[in-house]
């Protein structure tokens, strides 16, 4: 069932020669035997023991590479540009967050490892995000490597607006966005599955609360939450944010409890409420096509410096 993700032209070439690195000093001085991308990994380790950031590192990615779209829309890619707050990406409302606070706790591991040329900042925020998914208790997510970054806010799309999912919206607007990202029905329901750790800051999206009582546990409560919870509706006072909340405070949006009005959405949160392994596998296949998508034609799966 899994597709290969999207391909797109490049006019780039790259080959797999030996590259030289100016390899951080505290690391060529370690000599522990790990490599480059051992030492990565551990330092996000020990950012997610420290900050529990875990969510907003996957958020990050999720809206670096969901912008992609080949639809009547087209373009777009994970290459970093919220780094840039004068126009475009960086400054879109579904955004609010993550150029701030999330890149801001990645800029310690990006001072040391992308400004000397090890890795990419688009590179390090799909491995992060792939980190903290496993060290939540999720998958093992294996990332690859080669997208290039935006050199500045030029390189963004042109709006959030049919590239992002809104949360106050129903079954239609879902499969109208993410399908031409290249996603069926099961995919989205996978991708849904994210909202098992984090929640909503009213100050960054208008809605306010957390999807589930674990927050930091990568898990299927979300979809056996869906299915046992009984959710009212509200609305977030300071914002006007239609949203549904259950008797344990945890929160849905209109666009999660959308997957419970549409049959073949359904169907799909009942296997995954059912069956953890399945739900993991399935959010693998989609979220790795979703952090290729655009870019797939240039990735590799050692580290090497961008290009």
């Amino acid at each position: 069932r899994a597709r290969a993700p999207v391909r797109t032209t490049h006019t780039h070439t790259h080959t797999h020669m030996a590259h030289a690195y100016t390899v951080p000093g505290d690391i060529s001085k370690a000599g522990d035997g790990k490599s480059l991308l051992e030492h990565i990994v551990a330092d996000v380790k020990a950012l997610l023991a420290a900050k529990n950031c875990g969510p907003i590192l996957i958020r990050l990615s999720w809206h670096d590479a969901g912008v992609f779209s080949n639809g009547s829309l087209k373009g777009g890619c994970p290459n970093a540009v919220m780094r840039f707050t004068d126009s475009g990406e960086g400054t879109f409302e579904a955004n609010a967050g993550l150029t701030d606070v999330a890149i801001g706790l990645l800029k310690p591991i990006a001072d040391k490892y992308v400004t000397a040329g090890v890795i990419s900042n688009a590179d390090l925020w799909a491995l992060a995000a792939n980190v903290a998914i496993e060290f939540m208790g999720g998958p093992h997510v294996v990332t690859r490597f080669g997208r290039p970054d935006a050199k500045d806010s030029g390189e963004s799309v042109e709006s959030q607006v049919g590239r992002l999912p809104d949360g106050d919206k129903g079954v239609s607007h879902l499969r109208e966005v993410f399908a031409p990202k290249g996603f069926d029905d099961r995919d989205i329901v996978a991708l849904s599955g994210g909202h098992t750790v984090g929640g909503c800051k009213q100050q960054r999206s208008g809605f306010d609360g957390l999807w589930t009582e674990a927050p930091l546990v990568f898990d299927n409560s979300y979809f056996t939450d869906l299915l046992e919870k009984t959710y009212r509706p509200e609305t977030v006072e300071a914002t006007g944010c239609p949203q549904h909340r259950s008797d344990k405070g945890t929160i849905m949006l209109i666009s999660d409890l959308a997957l419970l009005e549409d049959a073949a959405f359904k169907s799909v949160v009942e296997e995954y409420a059912a069956d953890q392994s399945r739900f993991f596998a399935d959010f693998v296949s989609a979220w790795t096509r979703l952090q290729e998508n655009g870019v797939g034609d240039l990735l590799r799966d050692e580290l090497a410096p961008p290009t």
